[in-house]
């Protein structure tokens, strides 16, 4: 199977935080991951925030970016995905970036795995052709 992760999860990997114990189960269960290149702006944009916060040193931030960078997922350029983001962001009432990962899942016919749950809620009120699973479930 093909899972579709995004920022939320992959900052649970390598930062300790509620429901990165599931985070750490997904990475390490064999199965292909992949997410759009945005990945890597959002978890660094996450991670410059526990910076701010004081929950990490640069240092750190910067160790668990590398972290991430080198975690296997297999990234996607999120540019062929931005006119189908737009079009679920809008039915969505949601934000086109997180959009991205949506339309990813949808093309590569992957699951989605997610801890917004703002985002879970608008994809179980709406429907759209893309799977998603909470990660509280995995």
């Amino acid at each position: 199977m093909t899972w579709v992760v995004d920022a939320s999860v992959a900052v649970k990997w390598v930062v300790p935080e509620i429901l990165s114990e599931q985070s750490d189960r997904l990475l390490g269960g064999g199965e292909q991951l992949i997410a759009p290149d945005l990945l890597l702006a959002e978890a660094a944009n996450a991670l410059w925030k526990k910076i701010r916060r004081r929950e990490l040193s640069a240092a750190e931030a910067n160790r668990a970016l590398d972290v991430i960078s080198a975690s296997g997922i297999v990234l996607y350029a999120a540019q062929p995905l931005l006119a189908r983001a737009l079009t679920m962001a809008q039915r969505l009432e949601h934000p086109v970036y997180d959009c991205v990962y949506v339309a990813l899942a949808e093309r590569e016919r992957a699951t989605l795995v997610t801890a917004d749950e703002r985002l879970l809620a608008r994809l179980a009120r709406r429907r759209v052709k893309a799977r998603a699973l909470d990660l509280r479930r995995f």
